[in-house]
């Protein structure tokens, strides 16, 4: 099965997105597929902003994309576009980072009219990358919610439509035969 990582490009520490990235995480996973949820937020504001790829934690990240064979990049739209601190991370990636791995995008924002920003301003950055960027979907705020065990809680279409993406993903994603011990 494929190792599969999501970023969760949110600032905020109680995010929706990062919701989204952990539950479509945990679908891939439940699928057989090696998960890690990256969460963004957590690694060092200095040394990500000055792309220092030798601080332990951002070199640990970047290791991560380098080792996984697809990505789930999660982000909130803000200004129709992608979180800074999404790009302030990409920026530090090597140019061809993604080449040959399929990213499934994911976005939350307050308005339908930031649904473009898919499209118009991640896409581009993804593909830019090298990735084989697949088809990704937009979440509005308003409809996630979470359970009182607190559970990502999607309203009956986006929990359909993200799950036919995700399936979608899933079927893009690299099969590597089981590891076997002698």
């Amino acid at each position: 099965m494929a190792t599969v990582l999501a970023l969760s490009g949110s600032p905020s520490r109680t995010s929706r997105t990062a919701l989204l990235a952990e539950h479509t995480a945990a679908v891939l996973r439940a699928r057989g597929h090696r998960t890690h949820v990256l969460v963004l937020r957590d690694l060092p504001a200095a040394p990500l902003l000055s792309a220092d790829t030798h601080d332990a934690s951002v070199a640990h990240a970047v290791s991560l994309v380098a080792e996984a064979d697809a990505l789930v990049v999660a982000t909130p739209i803000y200004k129709a576009a992608y979180s800074g601190l999404l790009k302030t991370f990409l920026d530090l990636l090597p140019q061809h980072a993604f080449t040959g791995k399929p990213v499934l995008p994911l976005a939350t924002g307050g308005s339908p009219a930031h649904v473009l920003a898919l499209d118009y301003a991640l896409r581009p950055v993804l593909t830019a990358l090298g990735a084989q960027v697949c088809q990704g979907r937009f979440v509005l705020d308003r409809h996630i919610t979470t359970t009182p065990d607190g559970a990502l809680a999607l309203d009956h279409d986006d929990e359909s439509q993200l799950a036919r993406v995700t399936d979608q993903f899933a079927h893009a994603l690299p099969s590597r035969a089981p590891l076997t011990t002698a």
